[in-house]
């Protein structure tokens, strides 16, 4: 754990995930409008398909696999580049920022139940416990938006949805974690898992009747490229490395760090006020940072 380089460095690979997702969180907003939601998702994923599969052509990387291992591909394709993505978005238009954060957390737990389902993983009670930290400091930090949460049928539609996104992630998190057990390296699957997120993407926009639109600002074009790019390929190919090394479980603690990330930077942007409440969220969160991510000495 000595190596300064990004992709050999699982500390430099978890930070790359989470500060790059914790700013993505602006970025979203300046696709939101003009565009539909699963419109942007193909220029969003097709562009970062386009960009890895060019990269492992000219960097001599193998691109060829089985039908069968392509469907796993796919799966990952459908579960953690598109499906996922469009249900948040729906979910977004429901409910706070705040909520649909503290929704998404849940995805460590996720991962540890589905890991152990799927791939005969171990439960790791501390991992459990740091995760509780987690979500507990998350509902701290955004507990004005949730103590607010009332019992319309909308809100509990995005309650749902988001549930159902996450549960979506997770499972293209496990797919991803079979996939490299499997050598399919991550870069290839995500060249090719972007590439059938994108399809996916375009044939449900195609259905669904939505046109595609683009949005000529300047701030459209330029957030979009910082999605695909950063927000895609980097922290994708940082995140899911990360999976394959430490496991689902504990890579998911990002979920819950993000969030924070975001909040530093509407801090610094959108002079965001701290509150005694949120500073106490916020030293759960890195309580149970340390506790996931700490070595056990069992």
């Amino acid at each position: 754990m000595t190596s300064p380089s990004l992709l050999t460095n699982s500390v430099s690979l978890y930070l790359s995930a989470v500060l790059i997702w914790g700013s993505t969180w602006f970025a979203i907003k300046f696709q939101l409008g003009v565009v539909a939601a699963e419109v942007s998702l193909v220029y969003r994923f097709g562009m970062a398909a386009i960009i890895l599969l060019l990269f492992c052509v000219f960097s001599g990387r193998r691109l060829k696999y089985s039908a069968s291992q392509h469907g796993f591909i796919a799966l990952q394709g459908l579960f953690l580049f598109s499906s996922n993505y469009l249900v948040f978005y729906w979910a977004t238009g429901l409910l706070t920022s705040g909520i649909v954060a503290l929704m998404f957390s849940t995805v460590i737990l996720m991962n540890i139940v589905n890991g152990a389902l799927f791939m005969r993983t171990r439960v790791r009670p501390r991992v459990i416990l740091g995760a509780g930290f987690g979500i507990a400091g998350i509902a701290a930090i955004f507990w004005s938006e949730v103590s607010g949460v009332d019992d319309a049928a909308d809100t509990w539609r995005g309650l749902w949805m988001c549930l159902l996104a996450t549960y979506f992630a997770s499972i293209g998190n496990i797919i991803s974690a079979r996939n490299q057990k499997n050598d399919i390296p991550v870069i290839q699957t995500n060249a090719w898992g972007m590439a059938y997120g994108a399809l996916i993407m375009t044939i449900y926009a195609l259905f669904s009747g939505v046109t595609f639109d683009y949005d000529p600002a300047p701030v459209y074009s330029l957030s979009l490229i910082y999605l695909a790019v950063f927000g895609s390929i980097l922290a994708f190919v940082s995140y899911l490395t990360l999976v394959g090394r430490i496991g689902a479980d504990k890579a998911a603690y990002a979920a819950v760090l993000f969030p924070v990330i975001a909040l530093g930077l509407s801090t610094l942007f959108e002079d965001y006020q701290w509150t005694l409440r949120a500073l106490f969220g916020f030293a759960l969160v890195l309580l149970g940072n340390y506790i996931v991510l700490s070595r056990s000495r069992n």
